[in-house]
């Protein structure tokens, strides 16, 4: 059963490995291992030595320190609850964010006026 420290280090691992546009076959291709092996360093099902995580650090250019990133507010809050640092490991987010960063600086600014009139038109409710 993984623990929230693989869980947390896995969720870091794919994000880090999406920003950087590599695929799971990609990054073990780089690190000498199957995508299988990346895929369960990523669900959090296998646990990755120091070593290993050393290895991946140097290939997604990152220190180690990176991955973990945010655990002590994880290991706080266990309790299965989505936080702000999920959202951002969703491939939907990050596709968002570099098509953002692709276009120019008006259309960058007209879009981020437009998402946040589309968010003040919401009703809120309670």
């Amino acid at each position: 059963m993984a623990t929230d420290i693989d869980l947390h280090l896995g969720r870091r691992l794919r994000r880090r490995r999406r920003l950087l546009g590599l695929t799971q076959q990609q990054l073990a291709v780089q690190v000498g291992l199957r995508f299988q092996q990346i895929q369960k360093y990523e669900c959090g099902a296998n646990r990755i030595s120091a070593a290993r995580l050393w290895q991946l650090a140097e290939v997604l250019e990152s220190p180690v320190s990176y991955f973990y990133d945010g655990l002590e507010e994880v290991i706080e809050r266990s309790t299965g609850q989505a936080t702000g640092g999920e959202l951002f490991s969703r491939k939907e987010t990050l596709d968002l964010i570099q098509a953002y960063y692709q276009l120019g600086e008006r259309p960058r600014r007209r879009l981020l006026e437009f998402a946040k009139s589309m968010h003040e038109d919401v009703p809120v409710t309670t």
